[in-house]
């Protein structure tokens, strides 16, 4: 009986890992990245100079390298950029 019960939990958790995934690869389709908005410690992974290269690393406000997913469409309303844009001003 509990290996029955521990087979069906391990059944359940990797059909809800799969549903969890799929949810999120369907969820960035609808957004883009927005450079140079992120607060510190909020960017949603590594940044275009390549000094990190994981989420909530950004080290200051609203670096031009750092960025978030934002829904699409809605980055230059925030105040944000292309990452062409972003990479223009990291040249400079």
């Amino acid at each position: 009986m509990s290996s029955n019960k521990t087979l069906s939990t391990a059944l359940a958790a990797a059909l809800a890992l799969g549903l969890v995934q799929q949810a999120q690869a369907e969820d960035k389709g609808a957004k883009e990245k927005c450079y140079g908005i992120a607060k510190a410690g909020q960017n949603d992974c590594a940044n275009l100079n390549g000094s990190h290269s994981c989420a909530g690393q950004a080290s200051t406000n609203n670096a031009p390298e750092e960025w978030r997913y934002v829904p699409k469409g809605s980055c230059k309303s925030q105040g944000g950029m292309s990452t062409e844009e972003a990479r223009a001003k990291l040249k400079k």
